[in-house]
């Protein structure tokens, strides 16, 4: 070998790890693009300031939100947080968007509230909140973004993301009551103006995928306790 030749190499080494580490900050987890438009993802995001000071119910006025995008394959898109939002709200968020995403299809739409009743135990959909758990790689604010986090709550707050009849995604909020938090999601979704929200049937009463309180009983079918007095339907 000639002389420097073994230091060229080594120096062509630390490039590539440096290169590695660059390219994976997300732990060892490829990067994938949002497959949702950028615009698209902006606009639903730039509701949750204005939806923010609604009446939403739940405890805080303004809202104080965690807001995360996930496109079909789970990927994510955003997460954004309004205010002084608990922190261990990030991952709820993250795991509501997938959440509805990942039950809903191209002839039901199912938001996290309507997923409440079905998975008590005894129901016909009990265990669901194990069948894909969330990666803790992505527990830390700022990581996760095209990575597949996964998650699964099945409490308000989350709602499918839908185009032209398919599902595109998934939107998920948290930082406040379930009931709250639902509130916000299905507000976002339908001031984003973009259609977002023309589902091709749901199991509300409706035919939408609102949140069904049960009115002092327990939960039956596809409907959500109420978290207080203050609770709305959006």
């Amino acid at each position: 070998m000639r002389p420097g030749t073994s230091k060229a190499l080594l120096a062509i080494a630390l490039t590539g790890m440096s290169g590695a580490a660059l390219a994976n900050d997300n732990g060892d987890h490829e990067r994938k693009r949002c497959g949702i438009p950028a615009a698209t993802v902006a606009t639903i995001q730039a509701q949750l300031a204005r939806v923010a000071t609604m009446n939403n119910g739940g405890l805080f006025s303004p809202s104080r939100m965690w807001s995360a995008v996930v496109d079909r394959q789970g990927v994510l898109c955003s997460v954004i947080r309004l205010g002084d939002a608990w922190p261990g709200s990030r991952a709820i968020a993250i795991a509501k968007a997938n959440t509805a995403n990942g039950f809903s299809n191209d002839a039901l739409a199912l938001s996290t509230a309507n997923l409440y009743g079905p998975t008590q135990p005894g129901g016909p959909l009990y265990g669901l909140n194990n069948s894909n758990p969330f990666n803790p790689d992505f527990l830390p604010q700022g990581s996760g973004i095209g990575a597949i986090p996964g998650g699964v709550i099945t409490f308000g707050g989350g709602v499918p993301l839908y185009a032209s009849g398919k599902v595109i995604g998934g939107l998920g909020l948290s930082g406040d009551t379930a009931c709250a938090d639902h509130a916000i999601a299905y507000r976002m979704r339908r001031l984003a103006n973009l259609g977002l929200d023309r589902i091709p049937a749901g199991v509300a009463p409706d035919g939408t995928d609102n949140i069904i309180y049960a009115n002092g009983t327990a939960p039956t079918g596809f409907q959500h306790p109420r978290c207080g007095g203050t609770d709305v339907t959006p």
